[in-house]
């Protein structure tokens, strides 16, 4: 008697083991197992996936380790062509040298690597770069690399973290920001990353890679906040950071060159003016003034409008990325801004800082703050001083009055 001859309960049963079950399934069978009888053994869950174009053989002579800083803050939406240039331009990376690019991620696909290598649709490698294309190799690149990593367990894979520390760029996609905070913080991955940050390896990121690479994290591990729900209860459940409490320290890979920084995306078609100003008044301290109770409760950063080391935070528009660098010791870090030629949209980026600290920031209460600095950037030849936090005039003074923003066209 074969499998197939069992009554259907039966059958649906033994089909139910596996081939694995290799006795129970003879048993099934009375003993004979015929040849008709197939097995589907369940194929195994990759630990991670690695996709590649060019060559990742190539000797790769591009420097290691560089002067400067260098970071790519991308808003999300469509790519910005020029970021990805600007990144492989400050890793040193040239036709003589070669050099390798590395996306990661935790879900989706390698669509990365053929838009940062080739320069046009027919995959060619030709200088003559189209509008939608990096054109990677013609600037030097031997290979551009995706690792979608989902996991802790793949995070802490030798496999995985060789591929990375070989890295001359790194660019961490968008998709969703809990999953860097849940499957790589506190992995070898993190530690690799921080090395390559410690040599001034180039890093950028979009969207979600964007929003883990400030030192204060919108870890969002649950749904996305709006800025209405952010202003009604700045402790509302889906306001998550990471470091978590809130800390000058422990926070995931925070790169030193964008302290004091809370970074958030899609800026403009989302509306996020309000949930930024709220993010930020919760990085603000707690503190007494005249005999009143200002700030907010786990903060651990000052309002002013003075000083490097104070709550500030950046909002992004979609098509747009603020490349930031470095320039020596003893010399501010500076940013300056790129879209597409091809952009319809105004691509600014924001620059947000509370001068003075929140009067109401309490848990199922609005928030109320006054006075909050906003500059907006939307050119491409200022350059931004971000360790001075200068370079702009002032573009608005925005507030929160009982969880409204105002003025509300602040864009």
């Amino acid at each position: 008697m074969s499998l197939f001859s069992l009554s259907p309960v039966l059958a649906r049963f033994c089909r139910g083991l596996g081939g694995a079950a290799l006795a129970l399934f003879v048993a099934c069978s009375t003993g004979v197992v015929h040849a008709e009888a197939k097995f589907e053994i369940a194929k195994p869950v990759p630990l991670y996936s690695y996709f590649a174009v060019g060559d990742v053989n190539a000797a790769v002579t591009a420097p290691t380790s560089r002067p400067a800083p260098s970071f790519v803050l991308m808003g999300g939406g469509p790519d910005v062509d020029p970021a990805f240039r600007w990144l492989i331009q400050r890793a040193g990376i040239t036709r003589a040298s070669g050099g390798r690019f590395l996306v990661i991620r935790a879900t989706g696909t390698d669509a990365y690597n053929p838009y940062i290598f080739y320069s046009d649709e027919s995959l060619s490698t030709s200088n003559q770069i189209a509008d939608q294309w990096v054109g990677g190799a013609s600037l030097g690149l031997t290979s551009v690399e995706t690792l979608v990593i989902p996991s802790v367990k793949a995070a802490n894979s030798a496999a995985v973290n060789a591929i990375v520390a070989k890295a001359n760029v790194v660019f961490i996609a968008g998709g969703d920001q809990s999953h860097y905070i849940r499957f790589w913080k506190g992995t070898a991955l993190e530690q690799t990353l921080k090395a390559l940050m410690q040599k001034n390896v180039p890093i950028g990121g979009t969207s979600a890679g964007l929003a883990v690479l400030g030192q204060f994290d919108y870890s969002a591990l649950y749904n996305s906040a709006t800025s209405e729900q952010s202003m009604l209860d700045p402790y509302y459940k889906d306001i998550t950071f990471d470091p978590s409490p809130l800390s000058l320290t422990g926070g995931f890979i925070a790169p030193p060159a964008l302290e004091s920084l809370i970074l958030d995306s899609h800026f403009d078609s989302r509306d996020r003016m309000g949930r930024l100003v709220t993010f930020i008044s919760r990085i603000v301290a707690p503190t007494t003034l005249s005999g009143g109770s200002f700030g907010c409760s786990g903060g651990v950063l000052p309002a002013s409008s003075s000083g490097s080391k104070t709550a500030r935070g950046i909002g992004i528009d979609v098509e747009t990325a603020l490349l930031v660098q470095g320039n020596g010791e003893g010399h501010p870090v500076t940013a300056t801004r790129v879209t597409n030629a091809s952009t319809t949209s105004e691509s600014a980026v924001y620059f947000v800082r509370p001068s003075v600290a929140p009067t109401v920031c309490r848990s199922q209460q609005p928030l109320s703050i006054a006075n909050v600095e906003v500059r907006k950037l939307a050119d491409s030849t200022t350059v931004f001083n971000l360790t001075e936090w200068t370079g702009l005039p002032l573009y608005k003074f925005m507030q929160v009055d009982a969880g409204q923003l105002s003025p509300a066209d602040w864009y």
